[in-house]
C-alpha cells in the first residue's frame, strides 16, 4: 500500500531546505503522497529513504509498451478514474485476431485487411494498431509460422494469444525483435509463461477469472523476474466485465494496491460484428486498455476508433486545425470566401456543406483557440479585429477580385465592425451549415 503523508515525512530529512520547491519537508511529503512532486526533487534523502520511498513515488499504474520502431504502443500509467479530473494518457490499443488455422492467400488477405484498418477523422489519424496472432490449431509450428508471417507482412504490434508455453515460445523465438505481448499466463503456466517473457524481455499478461486470483498471480509473475504486465479477466459476460474493470481502475488508483496496479487487456471474439462492436466501445470507455476483436469489418472498427478518440482527447485542449485559408475545389478569382473557427468539428462540418455545394470556395479558418463560433465570439475570441488580421495574415486580397466575405449567421450582429475593420462588403451566411449549399447556389451565384 502507498505510505501516508506523515509516514513519508518520517523518513525525509526534515531540514526544511527549500531546495525541492516546498517551504517544509512537510508539504513535499504530502505532494509525494498525492503523486505531485518526484522523490528525485529533494537531493538530501538518503539511499535506505529511497529504497522505502520509491514505492510510494511510483506511478500508480504501470506503464507497459510493445511492438517496435514507430509502431510501438503503450497501454497503462493513468492517474485518474474520470477524464475531467485531468485526462487520460494512454488511448486503448485495438488489435484484430489472425488464426493461426490459416495460411497461404488467407492468412495474406487476413493480414492486410488488417493493415487497411485506418481512416481519417476531423483531421486526425485513427488505426487499428495491434495484430493479435491465435493458437486456435493447437500446434506449435502452426502458431510460430502465422506469427512469422505477421511480423513479414505487418509493421502493427503483435499479440501472442496462446496458453500453451511450448507455442508461445516456437512464437516468440521467431519475433522477439518486434517484442510482442504475451497473452498469457494462466496460474497453471505462470512460472514457464514467465521464464519466456523474462528471457525474451516480452511483456505478460496475466489471465484470471476473478479480481483475487489476478492479485496473486501478477505478484506470482513479478517474483518471477517480469516487470511488465497486462492484466486480463476471462469468462464473464459483458456487465461483469466492465463492472471488474472499474473495481479494477478504483483499486489500482485510489487504492494503490500494487498488485493490481497495470493495464488491462479485453479479449472480445464472441458474437457477430454489431456484438463485438457494442462490446469494443463499452469496454474501451470502461477502462480496458486493450480490446482484441475478431472483426475485421471497417464499420465496427471506426466506431470504437471513434470512441476512443473521443475519450482519451484532452478535455481542456479541444482538437484544432491549422488556421489558414483552405481551398474546396478549385477556385479562382470569382469564388465566395467565408470564415470559421479552427475548431475541428466546426471546420470539417463546414467543408462538408461547401463540398455538397459543389461550388468551388474558399476557407478563412480563424484562430480561436479550437473554440465554436458562438464560444469563440462569447468569449471574445472572435471579433472584427481577429478576422481582419486573418485576412491580412493570409493575404486572402490577393486571392480574389472582389472584397465579399461571407460570415456565419450567428455572428451576424458584428458585420458592421468588420466591415469598417476590413473595408470589405460582409454578406451574412446562414446560421446553420448544413444551408450552405443552398445558400452559395442560390444567393451567391445570384
Amino acid at each position: 500500500m502507498a505510505l501516508t503523508g506523515l509516514e513519508i515525512f518520517k523518513l525525509l530529512p526534515k531540514t526544511n531546505c527549500k531546495k525541492c520547491g516546498m517551504p517544509t519537508c512537510l508539504a513535499f511529503a504530502m505532494q509525494l503522497a498525492q503523486k505531485r512532486a518526484k522523490l528525485d526533487d529533494c537531493p538530501d534523502v538518503s539511499d535506505q529513504a529511497k529504497e522505502v520511498l520509491a514505492t510510494a513515488a511510483a506511478p500508480p499504474m504501470r506503464q507497459v509498451k510493445f511492438g517496435s520502431g514507430d509502431n510501438q504502443v503503450t497501454t497503462g500509467r493513468e492517474t485518474v478514474l474520470f477524464r475531467h479530473e485531468e485526462k487520460f494518457y494512454s488511448p486503448t490499443v485495438l488489435a484484430v485476431t489472425v488464426s493461426d488455422k490459416l495460411a497461404g492467400d488467407d492468412l495474406k488477405k487476413r493480414i492486410e485487411a488488417i493493415n487497411a484498418l485506418q481512416f481519417d477523422r476531423v483531421g486526425l489519424h485513427i488505426a487499428v494498431s495491434a495484430i493479435a496472432v491465435t493458437n486456435e490449431s493447437g500446434s506449435a509450428d502452426a502458431f510460430a509460422a502465422a506469427a512469422a508471417a505477421v511480423k513479414a507482412d505487418s509493421s502493427l504490434a503483435m499479440i501472442l494469444v496462446s496458453d500453451s508455453p511450448e507455442a508461445v515460445e516456437a512464437a516468440v523465438a521467431k519475433t522477439a525483435d518486434v517484442v510482442p505481448l504475451i497473452a498469457g499466463a494462466k496460474a497453471d503456466m505462470a512460472e514457464a509463461m514467465a521464464k519466456i517473457a523474462k528471457e525474451n524481455k516480452c511483456p505478460l499478461v496475466a489471465r484470471a477469472d476473478s479480481i483475487e486470483a489476478l492479485a496473486d498471480l501478477s505478484e506470482k509473475i513479478k517474483a518471477a523476474g517480469v516487470e511488465d504486465i497486462v492484466l486480463s479477466l476471462e469468462g464473464m459476460n459483458l456487465r461483469d466485465q466492465m463492472y471488474n474493470q472499474t473495481r479494477l481502475r478504483v483499486l489500482s488508483l485510489k487504492k494503490v494496491f500494487r498488485p493490481l496496479g497495470y493495464p488491462t487487456l479485453s479479449l472480445v471474439t464472441e458474437g457477430d460484428s454489431d456484438q463485438q462492436n457494442t462490446a469494443g466501445i463499452a469496454l474501451a470507455c470502461k477502462y480496458s486498455g486493450i480490446v482484441v476483436l475478431d472483426t475485421a469489418e471497417p464499420y465496427a472498427l471506426l466506431t470504437i476508433l471513434t470512441a476512443v478518440m473521443n475519450v482519451y482527447s484532452d478535455p481542456q485542449k479541444p482538437i484544432q486545425v491549422e488556421p489558414k485559408v483552405y481551398t474546396i475545389g478549385e477556385p479562382d478569382e470569382n469564388s465566395p470566401v467565408m470564415f470559421t473557427t479552427n475548431f475541428s468539428l466546426t471546420y470539417y462540418t463546414v467543408e462538408s456543406d461547401v463540398e455538397a455545394s459543389r461550388i468551388p470556395s474558399y476557407v478563412l479558418v480563424v484562430d480561436t483557440e479550437g473554440t465554436s463560433v458562438l464560444t469563440a465570439y462569447s468569449g471574445d475570441k472572435l471579433n472584427e479585429k481577429t478576422v481582419a488580421d486573418a485576412i491580412i495574415k493570409n493575404n486572402v486580397e490577393s486571392l480574389v477580385k472582389h472584397r465579399k466575405l461571407i460570415i456565419p449567421g450567428y455572428v451576424a450582429v458584428m458585420s458592421g465592425k468588420l466591415e469598417e475593420a476590413t473595408s470589405w462588403e460582409v454578406l451574412v451566411g446562414p446560421r446553420e451549415s448544413s444551408m450552405l449549399p443552398k445558400y452559395l447556389q442560390e444567393v451567391w451565384q445570384n
